[in-house]
């Protein structure tokens, strides 16, 4: 009888992709130091300047396309050998899945899809972008006759997924922290939901602060060479 893999629940942040030279939104020479967060990262942004803020993300998505998953993001696919992985990203790239991640969860929406600006999170106006289709048109309609936007979480907007992220994170036996600073909520909290005993990995080429009290094992390196180690540790400790 085949034993029941362990849940392996992996938090990743903008580190993860940095390598795959997709701009991050908050390190230096990241997006927000050419944009104002209010301009094209707020709903008010948007009514203000629907134009302006759709054609930021369609530049954006031809950077995506270009971009290519990293080893960091391929070793974290090929451990669904070993580990029942679950991904919660706070990235909007599409990464992860193009590596071959079967189970990711997107905290902060995903640049490769539009949605309705009046009803954001209804299924039925919610539209996949393709590689030869990355662009939103100017005053281009959803299904609702309201104008496309970009499927991303806004700032002052709420998190639709972080119940399930929270779920996840209790559920896990092992939880792996990726690229992130912690430091923004409500993501930073998810921590608190692992369960006590559960042991917890943080890969980051720099130094973070964990909230709370959990003991945590440091991997301090970039995602490509972090996460083999990580691999490598915890086959180590199953044998």
């Amino acid at each position: 009888m085949k034993l029941k893999m362990k849940r392996l629940v992996v938090l990743t942040g903008a580190g993860m992709s940095a390598e795959s030279g997709f701009s991050t939104f908050r390190d230096a020479g990241g997006l927000w130091e050419k944009y104002s967060i209010e301009e094209i990262c707020t709903p008010e942004g948007f009514y203000r300047n629907p134009e302006l803020v759709n054609n930021f993300y369609n530049n954006l998505r031809h950077q995506l396309v270009t971009a290519s998953p990293n080893k960091g993001h391929e070793v974290l696919a090929e451990m669904e050998r070993d580990f029942d992985v679950h991904v919660i990203t706070q990235n909007v790239d599409n990464l992860h899945e193009r590596a071959g991640s079967s189970h990711v969860l997107h905290l902060h929406g995903e640049l490769m899809k539009v949605c309705s600006s009046r009803d954001k999170d209804n299924p039925r106006f919610i539209k996949k972008l393709t590689a030869e289709n990355l662009d939103v048109k100017k005053d281009e309609k959803a299904g609702d006759g309201s104008l496309l936007r970009p499927w991303i979480v806004f700032f002052h907007e709420s998190v639709p997924n972080l119940e399930k992220a929270a779920d996840l994170v209790a559920s896990a036996d092992i939880l792996a922290i990726i690229g992130t600073s912690l430091v923004i909520y409500p993501a930073a909290g998810l921590v608190s939901y692992a369960r006590p005993g559960v042991p917890i990995y943080l890969i980051d080429p720099k130094e973070v602060a964990v909230p709370g009290n959990r003991k945590v094992e440091v991997i301090q390196d970039v995602a490509s060479k972090g996460v083999p180690e990580l691999w490598n540790r915890l086959k180590e400790q199953e044998q």
